[in-house]
């Protein structure tokens, strides 16, 4: 794995930096990434220190990371548990309108149109 130097211009300061080959252009995108979150605070024109300016733009990309952590995690699917396992072999019966669905929702549907009967079919 060779290393490869990378110069970074960050807010208007030059940088050299050095990362695996392969990684280069990912902190390529870094960089470019953290200078315009700097510029833009130093834009606001609220806060001139460029120590300042740093910490807060970590801080921001920092939060950035957590809250679309935080939304990857909310999107997993959940995992099958045996209880749908065990419903799904309770009814393997399922129609063919129902067969190319989830296993869980269409065992779910196909229970609930059972209980309801043939007049109060909800799918």
């Amino acid at each position: 794995m060779s290393q490869q130097a990378v110069n970074a211009q960050i807010m208007g300061q030059s940088y050299t930096l050095s990362a695996p080959s392969e990684e280069a252009d990912d902190l390529r995108l870094a960089i470019a990434r953290v200078d315009e979150s700097m510029c833009r605070i130093r834009d606001a024109g609220k806060i001139k220190a460029r120590d300042r300016i740093a910490v807060l733009a970590a801080l921001q990309m920092a939060f950035d990371t957590q809250q679309a952590q935080k939304l990857a995690e909310q999107a997993k699917p959940i995992p099958a548990t045996p209880l749908a396992a065990d419903a799904a072999q309770s009814a393997p019966d399922l129609p063919a309108d129902l067969q190319d669905n989830d296993s869980r929702l269409a065992t779910l549907i196909y229970k609930l149109d059972q209980a309801l009967g043939r007049d109060g079919r909800l799918l």
